[in-house]
């Protein structure tokens, strides 16, 4: 960020915390940080950090997640909450997609309140592969997840097979799809989303949805005016400043 023409993409205020050994020098660690970065060095806090179980501590931190009535994900640490709910098992990792995100919640949420049986799905940027399982959970037929990063294809083959789902095609985006879908997912950020609208949008079946997420209440406008020739929305939802929009292919 030391090009003044950057400096408007990062915070004002940033706090970052970092893990030494502990025979690391401190004092010319503080005394590096305040000549290259010119930092207070009464403001940097250093204590010693005592040795634990940090699988235990880490896991600590993810708890089940109950999306709504239908929906829960559970690390493979925890129980079954609610036997009746579709349970999707999944631990965090590389891939992004856990569930406690915003805008993995809300389009899991969509997601469950539309008939998907029989339907095909495509899941555009699959993370970790959890939108693209509950496709399969609630019945689509056939349902292909895509990703730029091949980590992001391991981790969602991965999180399929811990879910009995065997049926799910994921690929890399350099391979070419043919076929056309009823519904595509899209959990991508906005500015991906407005140069990928004309992909998406010759990938979708006329009358078919696509479900857009990783959208800033304030990009909302932004992305309708992308897509708005093609489709047409229906009401969005919204949490933490994130939103999640739906939208029908014209016919």
């Amino acid at each position: 960020g030391e090009d003044p023409k950057d400096q408007e993409r990062f915070w004002e205020n940033n706090m970052i915390t970092a893990l030494f050994n502990n025979d690391a020098e401190i004092i010319k660690i503080l005394s590096m940080l305040h000549s290259k970065f010119n930092l207070d060095i009464d403001k940097i806090k250093v204590q010693i950090q005592e040795d634990k179980d940090w699988i235990k501590e880490t896991q600590s931190q993810f708890k089940p997640i109950k999306v709504n009535k239908k929906i829960w994900i559970i690390p493979s640490w925890h129980k079954v909450q609610d036997s009746n709910a579709i349970n999707i098992h999944l631990d965090p990792g590389l891939a992004f997609g856990t569930g406690s995100h915003p805008t993995t919640r809300l389009c899991l949420d969509l997601m469950s309140s539309l008939n998907l049986k029989n339907m095909s799905c495509l899941d555009f940027g699959c993370g970790s592969g959890i939108l693209s399982i509950v496709a399969k959970k609630f019945g689509s037929d056939k349902t292909v997840g895509v990703d730029i990063d091949p980590q992001a294809i391991i981790a969602s083959k991965e999180n399929a097979k811990k879910n009995n789902e065997f049926d799910i095609k994921f690929i890399d985006t350099k391979i070419s799809i043919d076929e056309k879908f009823d519904i595509i997912v899209a959990n991508i950020l906005s500015s991906a989303l407005k140069v990928l609208a004309p992909i998406i949008s010759s990938k979708c079946k006329n009358n078919g949805k696509i479900i857009l997420s990783g959208i800033l209440k304030n990009q909302e406008a932004e992305i309708i005016n992308e897509y708005k020739n093609d489709f047409t929305f229906e009401k969005s939802r919204y949490q933490d400043n994130w939103v999640c929009m739906v939208a029908k292919k014209n016919s």
